[in-house]
């Protein structure tokens, strides 16, 4: 077998496709369904980011119904995928785990799984960026009374005990379920570090159709200053909704919120929080006001029509905001850590991560490993790599260079 794709996500379905295309023999092997992810790991009201006319895979899929505008929920994403997998007639074996990825003594790979073994002159990594959350040390000292859950674990408010809930963090994540639990008519305090906030719609369009447009999403990895920083610039905090509404950090204050530092410590079940919350807000104000300058000297460039604006009003913090919070005593039932999430590369036997556990590649080709690649990565290749629609064209550079390494070292 020349080829072994690991995981039937969006991506590696993608990688599929391109190489059937170029009649390269291989099987995508996935440890569940298709879409395992979303079917088993995200919270029940979850939307794309992306407007629907964005999702699209290589092979002609693409949206195509009644509303290009609005943005799919989960079973719809779901759907779509299992339809394309049909489609494209990717040669997926499901419910097929991978236990082990190792070189094999002869060159290439030698795949296990529970049930078979197989040599491929290269392997494709397709197997997620989220596949276990990121909890910071310090939950280890949260107090016993209150119960801590990571995104993988929340589906719902009601799943909650009826008390305080304490989010950590502020990215897309973070606010989307704070902003579920206001509605529900929660008690949120959210900790707020790092973010990047960014307006729904700009000028009458959406956000995302201003960076497809002036090129934004199209930026390649080779092309940043500082790729490491790029790579893990927070996910914006966006939500998809039938109205197109923002999500931002004023939003949940409008619903009750109340706003935190960055969680630093807890000690005998008192939380500690960063003192910089007011710097850490107009940093994003800043870098927001930066993106929407460039969109209007693009536009202004490119002749389209309208006045710049208006822009989103400035985060409101409060003048002092809360430092020391006793969370037994003020009523706290839950933490739930919205502060990232981690691949899985547990299954890999070849020395290939960083001291961080990350993988080592440059565009999705792994470094010190010929014939192993990745995707599916924020940044990848492109600014857009995360995103679906962000897969032909990661997955048409990757199996090019794949094709002409199979050329040399096929067996």
């Amino acid at each position: 077998m020349p080829v072994v794709v690991v995981g039937a996500g969006h991506a590696g379905l993608a990688v599929s496709h391109v190489l059937t295309e170029r009649s390269v023999d291989h099987v995508v092997l996935e440890r569940g369904e298709v879409a395992n992810t979303w079917k088993t790991e995200r919270w029940e009201s979850l939307r794309l980011l992306t407007p629907n006319w964005l999702t699209r895979l290589p092979g002609g899929a693409a949206y195509d119904g009644e509303d290009p505008d609005g943005f799919m929920a989960v079973p719809e994403l779901i759907q779509f995928l299992d339809h394309y997998a049909e489609h494209v007639k990717a040669p997926v074996r499901t419910h097929t785990p991978v236990t082990s990825v190792a070189r094999g003594s002869e060159g290439g790979y030698v795949v296990e799984t529970d049930t078979e073994t197989w040599a491929a002159t290269a392997v494709v990594v397709a197997s997620g960026a989220f596949n276990q959350a990121r909890v910071p040390a310090v939950a280890a000292s949260v107090p016993p009374e209150l119960d801590q859950l990571t995104p993988l674990d929340y589906k719902r408010p009601d799943q909650l005990r009826p008390g305080r809930v304490l989010v950590v963090g502020a990215s897309a994540t973070g606010i989307q379920i704070a902003d579920e639990l206001l509605r529900a008519g929660r008690e949120v305090t959210v900790a707020v570090g790092e973010h990047v906030r960014m307006p729904r719609t700009y000028r009458g369009r959406d956000i995302m159709w201003w960076l497809e447009q002036t090129g934004r999403h199209d930026e390649r990895y080779d092309e940043v200053d500082d790729l490491v920083r790029a790579r893990h610039v927070p996910s914006p905090q966006l939500i998809g909704t039938p109205d197109r509404a923002d999500l931002d950090l004023n939003a949940l204050t409008a619903n009750g919120a109340a706003l935190v530092g960055r969680l630093s410590a807890v000690n005998g079940g008192i939380a500690a929080f960063s003192g910089s919350l007011r710097n850490v807000c107009a940093l994003a104000d800043l870098k927001l006001n930066r993106l929407l300058d460039a969109i209007d000297e693009w536009a202004a460039a490119a002749g389209i029509d309208g006045q710049p604006g208006p822009r989103p009003e400035p985060t409101r913090v409060e003048e002092r905001p809360q430092l020391m919070i006793d969370l037994v005593a003020a009523g706290f039932d839950t933490v739930l850590w919205a502060t990232g999430f981690r691949a899985d590369y547990s299954w890999l036997q070849v020395p290939v991560l960083d001291r961080k556990g990350e993988i080592r590649h440059d565009g999705g080709v792994v470094r010190d490993a010929p014939g192993l690649y990745r995707i599916g990565l924020n940044f990848l290749r492109r600014r857009k790599s995360s995103f679906i629609h962000g897969a032909e064209d990661d997955a048409r550079d990757i199996v090019d260079h794949l094709a002409g390494y199979i050329n040399v070292n096929g067996r």
